[in-house]
């Protein structure tokens, strides 16, 4: 479907096809009718897939049509005056909340550059940016806010920001932010959002918190999946590598030099195997650059702008950035440790192959790291072949710990097709007593009936 074909004003259509959009994605041709309509929405897709589009445009386009109709009015003055304006200025009339600053800063980025031609004013604000700076913006007013909560928690408490007129609320990544602990401060947080609004939830997976969630938060909604939950995209190419931990480092500054890779984007598990690791590819010649919590803004946002730019061949970052991180045409994931959560996997891997794009997600597995594994492939419905790269085969004790993880994994796998079938088997023979119980009672009545007619 055309971006034509949607109705988009002239001013809004004309900034979304400067930015090379043509046809809308799956996700965006079924919720941006849904959002018209005014009801709350859940929706699920898998990253990269333009959620961001999906909720941005018809907000974007419904503003500026009522700025449109509120210019050519010359009646009831005073009373948009009254509605649009607060204390703090412009009041916001549509709020996006994201789990981390990298999305919060993605989103902010591209509803500018769909508004470039409208008189609609837009900012972000997040924990770790200047508050002297966020204050003055959000006093001038804004249109759309983009924020992270704990940072919009600070701004409500100083009153630097008023949300009793948002008619648009929109969670972005939904089930990120209840990993990350933040219900409680959505839940402030909708209490300053007085105005009868619509909520728009979207999410990556639709775990049993996220319906949870939706079912606190939102009114009679309509729910979207476009893909099959906690996959990952087709296009993207996935292996395994069986390797020592000791040698996973040597492993991946061999497949970075061996192939050429130029951009590469790498997750460890933690802030300070990061550290390492950046340390140690800068030592085997490979320029690499840091992407985690303890890293200022300013830092964060020059290690991406130099990875972006190919100054640094390898990003190593942790899952505070799995989410946030849009770089376009990015060939490479690894995954240096597996993350905890299955999902997680789902969202890194998705940093690559999007926007129908192709990509490679390579992960590093050793023995320790098989039950993330498992879990992952239990999730994703799919079963990764274990290579072992030439030169990295296991010595004695290493191979005695491969086959016992092999053996444990097929007996777990085995384990479990027969605890399957005893609960199909089970409720197979559920149904037939319960068709047998049936049919008895029929005919049981029948004859009652022929003796009572008897009688």
């Amino acid at each position: 479907m055309s971006v034509d074909s949607i109705g988009l004003s002239a001013d809004l259509l004309k900034a979304v096809k400067a930015c090379g959009y043509k046809n809308l994605t799956p996700i965006q041709q079924e919720a941006i009718p849904v959002i018209r309509q005014g009801v709350d929405l859940l929706a699920s897709a898998q990253t990269g897939t333009g959620k961001t589009a999906a909720f941005s445009l018809p907000i974007l386009d419904a503003i500026a049509k009522a700025n449109h109709a509120a210019k050519s009015s010359t009646t009831s003055t005073d009373e948009n005056s009254a509605e649009e304006k607060s204390a703090s200025g412009q009041a916001i009339r549509a709020l996006i909340l994201t789990p981390t600053r990298e999305l919060a800063n993605q989103v902010a980025d591209n509803i500018k550059q769909f508004s470039q031609y409208l008189p609609i004013k837009s900012g972000v604000v997040y924990g770790g940016g200047k508050m002297a700076s966020q204050t003055k913006m959000l006093k001038q007013g804004l249109d759309v806010l983009v924020a992270t909560p704990g940072r919009l928690l600070e701004h409500l408490a100083l009153r630097n920001v008023d949300l009793s007129q948002v008619k648009f609320l929109v969670l972005d990544e939904a089930d990120r932010m209840l990993d990350m602990g933040f219900l409680t401060d959505i839940e402030k947080l909708l209490l300053a959002v007085k105005h009868k609004h619509q909520t728009l939830m979207f999410s990556a997976t639709f775990s049993d918190r996220v319906k949870s969630l939706a079912n606190q938060l939102l009114k009679s909604p309509k729910t979207i999946s476009v893909s099959k939950e906690n996959t990952t995209s087709g296009k993207i190419k996935q292996a395994v590598y069986w390797v020592t931990e000791e040698r996973k480092r040597e492993l991946l500054s061999e497949l970075i030099g061996v192939n050429n890779w130029q951009q590469v984007l790498v997750f460890a598990g933690t802030k300070e195997s990061a550290n390492t690791l950046a340390k140690e590819l800068k030592l085997d010649g490979i320029k690499a650059a840091l992407c985690h919590g303890d890293k200022t803004q300013g830092a964060r946002n020059k290690a991406l702008e130099q990875f972006s730019e190919g100054k640094v061949r390898v990003l190593v970052a942790t899952d505070v950035a799995a989410r946030g991180l849009d770089i376009p045409d990015l060939a490479f994931v690894v995954n240096f440790h597996l993350p905890f959560l299955p999902e997680d996997y789902v969202h890194r891997v998705g940093r690559t192959g999007r926007a129908g794009k192709s990509g490679t997600a390579i992960s590093l597995v050793s023995p320790k790291d098989e039950r993330f594994l498992e879990n992952i492939e239990q999730l994703i419905e799919r079963k990764f072949e274990r290579i072992v790269a030439p030169g990295y085969e296991f010595n004695r004790l290493e191979a005695s710990e491969y086959q016992e993880a092999t053996v444990k994994r097929d007996s777990k796998n085995r384990y479990r097709a027969a605890q399957e079938k005893n609960q199909n088997l089970a409720k197979k023979d559920v149904k037939i007593k319960s068709l047998s119980k049936n049919k008895t009672a029929r005919t049981n009545s029948k004859y009652n009936n022929k003796i009572q007619k008897k009688r």
